[in-house]
């Protein structure tokens, strides 16, 4: 199932948050070499999972992580305009409508129709949050499975070449899209519906304000 919550919705100790960020470490330190700060737990985390942001994350039925994003507004502090700028020629990207999606996971024994739940996910939030678009930062091996969910992104810019290559990209949802990425993941849309609707982060946006 997909869980949407806010870090401080997350209880730190518990098994599904403990397994995303150990295989965060797995995915973008072990295997991808990145550049990433791994704790004596063998947990990975940087200075933007301290700015409470949203999570979507695919929640096995053992209750372990098998695969996550991350999601915060541009309009405040993001990994884009703080670290990426020199793929953007110069350009930040500040915008209501827009929010950055970063650290898309899978765990190592994911199945592939993990990660098509995982961008349908972010499309419900998309739709229920009045999201525009999405911007985030990909390697050259995200190309393959976007194309194949169905997704791909518009790219804002790239450097490097061939397995080096990093991108900037751009998501727009669509209904279309919608029905041929749930089609991808063997999810339906009302199940898809239910999921956010059942979430804290669906309550957070639809408290009533205070007299």
């Amino acid at each position: 199932m997909i869980r949407f919550a806010y870090a401080n919705e997350l209880p730190a100790d518990s098994p599904l948050v403990r397994s995303m960020f150990r295989d965060r470490a797995i995915q973008f330190h072990d295997r991808l070499k990145w550049d990433v700060s791994v704790d004596s737990n063998g947990q990975e985390r940087d200075q933007y999972d301290a700015l409470n942001p949203l999570y979507v994350i695919w929640e096995r039925d053992d209750g372990l992580h098998g695969g996550s994003m991350r999601f915060l507004p541009t309009m405040g502090r993001c990994m884009i305009n703080e670290h990426f700028l020199h793929i953007t020629g110069g350009r930040k990207i500040e915008d209501h409508g827009t929010w950055e999606c970063t650290r898309f996971c899978l765990a190592p024994d994911s199945k592939g129709k993990v990660a098509a739940a995982l961008m349908l996910a972010g499309g419900e939030l998309m739709q229920e949050l009045h999201v525009e678009r999405f911007v985030g930062v990909f390697d050259a091996r995200m190309v393959r499975i976007y194309s194949r969910i169905g997704a791909a992104p518009e790219v804002l810019g790239s450097v490097g070449r061939g397995k080096e290559q990093i991108s900037v990209g751009l998501w727009s949802f669509s209904d279309p899209l919608k029905h041929a990425v749930a089609q991808s993941a063997g999810v339906s849309l009302e199940q898809s519906k239910n999921w956010f609707h059942t979430s804290t982060c669906w309550k957070h946006h639809h408290m009533p304000l205070a007299a």
